[in-house]
């Protein structure tokens, strides 16, 4: 965001800049600080600075009867429902509860299914998606493999084993062209 300011004419004219500013104009982590800083102060602080725009008469109290929240910059944490990292992490999840409750399994995949998620997320970057599939691929057989051990070795799961087999037999149901 900082780096575009540098190289936007009409962010620095905005901000009241009437010359091209080649430097940055803070460093880049501070955002970042000062938001880990303030947390959840923020809204008193919206709120200490809409009662000061009403009192100094700079905005009506009319125009805060309808507010627009713009959320289209904001990181939403929405994940594909054949990503490779939801399999990933729901095999692990499995296993952690497996262990918790002694159940032995014939294999936890750990090694193999970290590294298979490693190469995926190489191969994906680097835009090998046959590749990258074939890793996805992978980890859903070894979630499915954990899945299947899991339920036959423990065949009265308890009430969080349960939805956590039921989110996994879901995510492996999951076509690409689903829904839900």
């Amino acid at each position: 965001m900082v780096e575009r300011w540098a190289e936007n004419p009409y962010w620095q004219h905005f901000c009241g800049y009437e010359y091209l500013q080649h430097e940055l104009p803070l460093h880049p982590t501070s955002l970042v600080k000062w938001r880990k800083r303030v947390g959840d102060r923020l809204e008193s602080m919206l709120i200490e600075t809409i009662e000061l725009a009403r009192s100094t008469k700079a905005m009506s109290a009319r125009s805060t009867d309808h507010v627009n929240v713009d959320t289209t910059v904001q990181e939403k944490a929405i994940a594909f429902p054949t990503d490779a990292c939801l399999y990933h992490s729901m095999r692990r999840t499995l296993v952690r509860l497996a262990k918790a409750r002694g159940i032995p399994l014939r294999q936890s995949y750990k090694r193999v299914g970290k590294r298979a998620f490693a190469r995926q997320n190489r191969y994906a970057h680097a835009r090998q998606m046959k590749r990258a599939g074939r890793e996805c691929r992978r980890l859903k057989t070894y979630l499915r493999r954990t899945v299947s051990d899991i339920s036959r070795k423990y065949s009265e799961p308890d009430e969080v084993l349960k939805t956590e087999l039921s989110k996994a037999a879901r995510l492996l149901n999951q076509q690409r062209q689903a829904l839900q």
